[in-house]
């Protein structure tokens, strides 16, 4: 009865208020403060009554829409390639597993200009590829292919260890369950093993469309910057920056803007993606 009592005369607190120390908001507030004030810097230098003509420049659109093209091919690469590649590490073991996920991994950490030497000399003219391409007519280097390969590179991590990581945590006992119902491979990862880390896979797509559109090193290093066929908006603006400083701004304030979108989009799609895998799941047949 006291318990209960004191219980019910405990004040109410938000969940976690009880068990986070106080002095966390310091260095909280200071990480945000890190992040928020070169954006506000940004937009601070901002030339407001210029802003439609600079980003709708000649130069401007034409980066806009390359960037378009190559992020939507590239992302397709990406969940083309990374889906099967998270799912095998995660549920398939072989030999030289960790090898193969610390190579997968490796762009993660990896400067972008050093993976755009490895696509060069893997892809180039003289690469190892690149000889038994050209032959076949097929240059990849110095052209809208290559943007998109180093997209991909670049990306690829992002999706792979989302999907992995969520993958690992749900464990297999779903999948187990499907093939004792008779449900083949090819339906249980479908109804099953897709759908129950569905957010993971949302969240990692839209990540690994961010790092494609932010891409610069790797880009410049493999494909050049070539006005309509390989200059990006990342490329565009580093051109503009000595050329047109307001209008690199403009560009890097339209690329934030994206960026925070996307981080939007991120969320709000993992989280409508959450609430409909904790549905039940249908009879799988």
């Amino acid at each position: 009865m006291t318990a209960a009592v004191s219980t019910i005369a405990r004040p109410r607190t938000r969940a976690g208020a009880t068990v986070t120390p106080r002095w966390l908001a310091i260095p909280a507030v200071a990480g945000a403060a890190l992040i928020v004030l070169p954006l506000l810097g940004l937009v601070s230098r901002v030339d407001w009554s210029q802003l439609p003509t600079l980003v709708t420049s000649e130069a401007s659109l034409a980066a806009v829409a390359l960037s378009a093209r190559t992020v939507a091919a590239s992302t397709a690469l990406v969940v083309l390639l990374g889906v099967p590649m998270a799912v095998l590490l995660a549920r398939v073991d072989f030999r030289g597993k960790t090898l193969v996920r610390t190579l997968v991994l490796a762009p993660l950490v990896l400067p972008p200009v050093v993976g755009g030497l490895g696509l060069l000399y893997a892809f180039g003219k003289r690469g190892l590829l690149g000889e038994s391409l050209a032959a076949l007519g097929i240059d990849i280097a110095f052209s809208t292919t290559a943007v998109v390969l180093a997209q991909t590179f670049v990306a690829l991590p992002f999706l792979v260890l989302s999907l992995e990581g969520a993958l690992r945590a749900d464990g297999t006992r779903y999948e187990d369950a499907a093939a004792t119902l008779g449900a083949g491979p090819w339906t249980t990862l479908r109804r099953v093993t897709l759908r129950r880390v569905w957010p993971a896979l949302v969240a990692g797509t839209v990540i690994a469309a961010a790092r494609a559109l932010g891409e610069f090193g790797a880009t410049l290093t493999f494909a050049g910057s070539l006005e309509g066929v390989t200059r990006t908006i990342p490329l565009e603006i580093y051109l503009q920056r000595e050329m047109d400083p307001d209008a690199a701004v403009a560009l890097s304030l339209v690329l934030v803007v994206v960026a925070l979108l996307v981080v939007a989009l991120a969320y709000g799609g993992a989280a409508r993606a959450a609430r409909a895998s904790a549905r039940p799941t249908p009879e799988v047949r």
